[in-house]
């Protein structure tokens, strides 16, 4: 298995695989009102764990859900039942939204079989598949962290590649908040962009049904912006779950893996140091 999506089908054809463990990855915006936590204690695709973005993170960190160290990470799965040997297939309540951040997440740390469901927990239902409300009992299995720093980027690294000019950068907010014509949703974050980003909103890449959009579709994209795929790209977006779903399409396509700046907008756009373009 390769190609980073597996279908419905496919999972619930393996549900029960002794390799398998589903993750519910669900997160929404804080203006949303919605609790990812209490939506999966009321209903999770069978035997799904509940993974905390926010939780699972550098909780010291004063920007949102930041990666989490490697040994956090590792105590976290062990806890959920994930370690070495097994194909995790990760979901959320939305179709392909902040499961694109923890799939990141796994292979940042090195665990490389990890999938998205394309089309997520809506598609799940909307085809009559199985639900349960019961709690999962994991028991408890080694996670061997292998850090892979390609994916990740840090501010230093951004501020570098704006005088290098090394990589691309994709910005998967929306047209708005990339101009600086829409507030920031955070208090105190600036509005504009990266001098140099290019602007990729997330929704572009994706059906309305939340699936992922052809590869065909998904490269006139990427074209169309005057993205070159055969190079790398560091994605960005308000606090790094979209820059996630840039990520996972530009693996769909097959060009080389693109690391997230985890910070982020909410990173940059806070710091008064920083250059911003609108």
């Amino acid at each position: 298995m390769t190609h980073p999506l597996v279908s419905t089908e496919w999972l619930a054809a393996h549900l029960k695989a002794p390799d398998i463990r589903s993750v519910d990855a669900s997160w929404h915006m804080p203006a949303t009102g919605r609790n990812a936590r209490s939506e999966h204690a009321q209903s999770h695709i069978p035997g799904a764990v509940f993974f905390d973005i926010d939780e699972i993170a550098d909780t010291t960190s004063p920007y949102p859900h930041t990666l989490a160290s490697p040994e956090k990470f590792a105590s976290r799965m062990k806890k959920l039942g994930i370690g070495d040997g097994h194909r995790v297939v990760v979901y959320d309540s939305t179709g392909i939204f902040s499961a694109a951040r923890v799939w990141w997440n796994f292979r940042v740390m090195g665990h490389e079989d990890v999938f998205v469901l394309a089309g997520g927990l809506p598609k799940w239902i909307a085809e009559g598949r199985p639900l349960e409300d019961m709690p999962p009992v994991p028991r408890d299995r080694h996670f061997t962290p292998r850090p892979n720093h390609a994916l990740l980027r840090s501010t230093a690294d951004m501020q570098a590649n704006l005088v290098s000019r090394r990589e691309q950068v994709v910005d998967a907010r929306s047209p708005g908040r990339f101009s600086g014509q829409e507030p920031e949703p955070r208090p105190g974050v600036r509005g504009g962009h990266i001098p140099g980003a290019v602007n990729i909103h997330y929704a572009r890449l994706l059906n309305a049904d939340g699936t992922m959009r052809p590869r065909v579709e998904l490269e006139a994209i990427f074209a169309a912006a005057g993205i070159d795929t055969s190079r790398r790209v560091a994605a960005s977006c308000g606090s790094g779950v979209t820059a996630g779903i840039i990520a996972l399409a530009l693996r769909v396509i097959g060009a080389p893996d693109a690391a997230i700046y985890d910070g982020s907008w909410s990173e940059w756009g806070s710091r008064n140091d920083l250059p911003l373009a609108t």
